[in-house]
């Protein structure tokens, strides 16, 4: 299909209007951009993606805008004329005045505007040479130049053959900097690290999950630099704020890229990078051995090195033998912590549940979705319990403090772990719990039967139980035969989209979605 061609004069225009104006007030006739690339750049100041972007923006601009051959126009999604001039007064480019609205809105919709921040861009003709600005200049930035499709697809083909080719220089290397920085600021030359194990550590200073990580880092690469292992950590570091960045580097004992250089960026899309923390491990040869060992190192500490695949198959075949051992106080006893809580604060030893189905319930009364799903388990709970005594449930909580925690558990008909128990960090570390609810069931040997409790519960009732992989099968099978029309719901899964809907205040470090509540 030909890309669109439209006549600037004609798209930019309005019948009593032939000019764009300048953040200074300055108009600019239409007619003067006759024969230039133009970037229609669709914004707004209080879009959070778009603040981000401008500035990136700005700087493209900036260093392109002396070749004379590229001009920017801001049309602008704000809601008042005095947001509007705010942030454009950041710009250094054109706009279209913001009391023509009318054009504003033409323009949204002949360029199919679904979301902003949005960048099309025109080349000298008024032909659409890419629509996707956004993600072009954020992946190459001036190297995009001259923004057509025959550039892109040149980027491209070089980023293929540089993977291919794939060097700790090429990774990063840039053409003004071709060091790494020491937390006391020396500079150390990438060439020094060739030949080593590096491992690219993607951190956010004040990010929890990263605050809570890099200590055990730490422990590993101070171990492996005493035993004289050729191992080193170059941090990515992705803070906007650099004084945070300063405070948690200077006490850090690995290497860095420079605060906000453009290779972390870079970085970032080269890994697509999708969690923090992440840790790339960059072999001897230069190649990637792995695209992130952060659970890896948290679960087996130093023994991870080299992080080779032959490494990761003894690993695996360690934790298999791991949970083929598991038993229920392997999971639930922590030194004198041996108990569990039943009602009226009774201390129910863990060894007398020793022999049962246990189902571990991670929630809390904040997460509305927790809410929505507590009457439909405790209906499966009461049903279950009723055909079988060898059959309990554990609460274990993310409440905000003790008396949110007491009035939830006084909803429950089961056991908990008591408020603030040193077992639920473990417990959230074993089992990954990302996202609450969550409902893991351990079967009466004490091993792991199903991850995904909550699903089998809010499709099966209790006829999920007793949670086997043989038992789920056939419930399965058998729901394939008789499944339901689809304007049916069932009353459970209607009640808890209904509870979802009414929102709620997250526990602090939390985002619920409807649906499930997880680590922000």
């Amino acid at each position: 299909m030909a890309a669109a061609s439209h006549d600037v004069q004609s798209l930019l225009t309005s019948p009593d209007r032939d000019f764009l104006v300048r953040n200074n007030g300055d108009q600019v006739k239409v007619a003067s951009l006759k024969g230039k690339k133009i970037g229609l750049y669709f914004s707004a100041s209080w879009c959070g993606p778009c603040q981000r972007f401008t500035p990136t923006l700005v700087e493209v601009y900036n260093e392109l805008s002396p070749k004379g051959d590229l001009e920017i126009i801001f049309i602008s999604a704000d809601e008042d004329e005095e947001a509007f001039s705010g942030y454009f007064s950041k710009m250094p480019w054109l706009a279209i005045p913001y009391f023509d609205s009318e054009k504003r809105d033409s323009l949204d919709e002949l360029f199919e505007v679904r979301g902003i921040p949005h960048l099309v861009i025109l080349d000298g003709t008024g032909t659409v040479s890419i629509d996707n600005g956004v993600e072009i200049v954020r992946e190459y930035g001036v190297g995009g130049h001259p923004f057509t499709p025959e550039r892109i697809k040149e980027l491209k083909e070089q980023e293929e053959a540089a993977k291919i080719n794939q060097s700790l220089t090429s990774l990063l290397v840039r053409e003004s900097r071709d060091f790494v920085v020491t937390s006391d600021g020396k500079k150390v030359p990438v060439t020094e690290l060739e030949g080593k194990t590096v491992g690219l550590y993607f951190s956010l200073s004040m990010y929890k999950s990263c605050v809570d990580f890099t200590p055990m880092l730490v422990e590993v690469h101070e171990k492996l630099k005493a035993k004289g292992e050729s191992f080193e950590i170059v941090q990515i570091p992705l803070d906007d704020d650099e004084e945070s960045f300063n405070q948690a580097f200077g006490s850090l004992p690995w290497l860095s890229l420079p605060f906000k250089d453009k290779k972390c960026e870079k970085l970032i899309r080269y890994f697509e990078l999708s969690t923090l923390p992440t840790l790339v491990i960059i072999g001897p040869d230069g190649k990637t051995l792995q695209s992130n060992v952060a659970e890896t190192v948290e679960e087996h500490g130093v023994a991870a090195y080299p992080f080779t695949p032959e490494k990761f198959a003894e690993l695996a075949e360690i934790q298999k033998k791991r949970e083929e051992s598991q038993t229920l106080e392997s999971i639930l006893v922590s030194g004198d912590r041996d108990f569990v809580l039943g009602k009226e604060g009774a201390k129910i030893p863990v060894s007398d549940l020793v022999g049962k189905t246990v189902l571990l319930y991670f929630s809390a009364q904040w997460c509305p979705p927790c809410r929505a799903f507590l009457p439909v388990l405790t209906e499966a709970y009461e049903k279950i319990k009723a055909i079988d005594k060898a059959f309990e449930l554990v609460f274990i909580s993310s409440d905000k403090d003790q008396t949110a925690f007491d009035d939830y558990f006084a909803q429950m008909p089961w056991l908990a772990l008591p408020f603030g128990d040193e077992r639920k960090k473990s417990l959230n570390h074993k089992f990954k719990v990302a996202g609450i609810p969550t409902l893991i069931a351990i079967g009466p040997t004490g091993r792991t039967l199903a991850k995904e409790a909550r699903d089998l519960i809010s499709d099966h009732g209790a006829d999920a139980y007793p949670f086997t992989a043989e038992h789920i099968k056939k419930l399965e099978e058998k729901s394939t035969k008789n499944e339901p029309d689809e304007e049916e719901e069932d009353e459970g899964d209607k009640a808890a989209g209904e509870e979802a809907k009414e929102g709620g205040e997250a526990g602090e470090g939390w985002v619920c979605d409807g649906e499930v509540c997880y680590k922000a």
